[in-house]
């Protein structure tokens, strides 16, 4: 898919992970139930989670996992479980704050919501799940400067409870559950509405900026660029001949990935335990397959995994803000990220295995450490690293504004990161 068809399509980790499975099927990847033929590819789903991979053509004592990995999610507003709310003659939505957002980018913006709706089919009395988009637009304005005289001077401070009730209608309608009414509509004839799952997304589409157009402007690219660079990767790449290669999407990442579908859960691992048992299986004798069951560990820690996520780009205006030696730039190329207090995964190891992957694909690679006096961010990374004892290295685009509802990176840095995903897969 089209990197921008991709960021304008994936308006929540929902949406993201239906492009992904769309991208993934039209490219003959079958829906994995358990049964792992060699050579082939597979698509499995855990809620806003999916996990890709092509089994080896044949499985040896040098087979490895090549693992890439990234998350659906990102900061957002979330529509509350009971958000009607009515004040200065209009219906508002009581909004939960997800993740880390940069409050005052949410401000003074045409709002989009889309989620998933669980609901009840008369007919057949079963829970099923729809996939919805709205067709209206939601704000939620500041107060103007005539009423709030310093704000310029003072900085404007956000209290998430008060000030992101999202304005939604008139209210000319009294009562309860006005929203639910009105997600009801979203639903087939007869059906009724049991819960739901929805928030507010930046409904302006991505475009390009800067007089060259070297710039992708967006919301969402933290982490939907390094989901499109993995996925256009792994439909570009063939089986095989030994390695099993993976494309793993998490949710949940921006709210500390212990979640059934983050990458503190068991997702990945029992995937990767489901294509180890039926590929050693495969024409194995009894003996053998006891002895490589008892193994997968051992392959895992000589295995790799790119764990990929957006990078703090040197931000023009505020360069004292970035560790003078260690500041990415903008359309430089790709930035390994590392933390002596291991908020990143890199270590000696995955990082110079990284480099010599960049050398022989003749990437640009730059190198990003916080400052001492700042705290440093995390990724998937340490978690799947802990989890499955595999080595794994940190990546990222360089990007500015991060967790903005606009953000802000460069179209080169992107097709840098498809091409090393692609020479990773190899």
């Amino acid at each position: 898919m089209e990197f921008f068809d991709f960021l304008n399509t994936a308006v929540t980790p929902y949406h993201t992970v239906e492009c992904l499975k769309s991208i993934f099927r039209a490219n003959s990847f079958k829906d994995f139930i358990g049964n792992v033929e060699l050579g082939a590819s597979y698509v499995v789903c855990r809620g806003a989670s999916v996990i890709a991979f092509r089994a080896p053509k044949k499985w040896s004592d040098s087979s490895r996992f090549r693992i890439a990995l990234a998350h659906t999610d990102f900061p957002t507003l979330k529509i509350s479980p009971k958000p009607d709310g009515t004040s200065a003659g209009v219906n508002t939505l009581h909004t939960e704050v997800y993740g880390s957002p940069l409050f005052t980018s949410w401000l003074d913006r045409d709002l989009g919501y889309a989620g998933m709706l669980a609901y009840v089919d008369d007919e057949s009395k079963t829970l099923k799940t729809k996939l919805f988009r709205g067709e209206k637009l939601f704000r939620i304005p500041q107060l103007a400067v005539h009423l709030n005289r310093g704000v310029n001077q003072d900085g404007l401070k956000v209290n998430p409870q008060i000030d992101f009730n999202a304005l939604w209608s008139e209210s000319s309608e009294k009562g309860k559950n006005l929203f639910v009414s009105a997600l009801e509509k979203e639903l087939p004839e007869g059906a009724r509405l049991i819960d739901f799952d929805v928030q507010l997304f930046d409904s302006q589409p991505a475009n390009r900026g800067g007089i060259n157009d070297e710039w992708i402007y967006s919301g969402r690219l933290d982490n939907l660029s390094s989901c499109h660079a993995i996925a256009e990767a792994m439909i570009a790449s063939e089986a095989d001949e030994n390695d099993c290669l993976v494309a793993c999407f998490f949710n949940n990442e921006e709210v500390g990935s212990t979640t059934r579908e983050g990458a503190d859960g068991n997702f990945l691992k029992s995937v990767l335990d489901s294509i180890w048992t039926n590929v050693i299986l495969e024409g194995q004798n009894p003996d053998r397959i006891q002895a490589s069951l008892s193994s997968l560990s051992s392959c895992l820690s000589s295995s790799l995994a790119l764990s990929i996520d957006m990078a703090h780009a040197e931000h023009p205006n505020h360069t004292e803000k970035h560790e003078p030696n260690h500041a990415p730039l903008l359309g430089r190329g790709v930035v390994l990220k590392t933390n002596s207090q291991k908020r990143y995964a890199s270590d000696l190891m995955s990082s110079a295995q990284l480099r010599l992957l960049c050398e022989k694909a003749g990437i640009p690679l730059q190198v990003f450490v916080m400052r001492n006096d700042m705290p440093c961010g995390s990724t998937v990374g340490p978690s799947v690293s802990a989890n499955l004892g595999i080595p794994t290295v940190d990546i990222g685009e360089p990007t500015l504004s991060m967790h903005s509802i606009r953000e802000m990176a460069a179209a080169s840095d992107h097709d840098d990161m498809i091409k090393l995903v692609k020479a990773f897969y190899g």
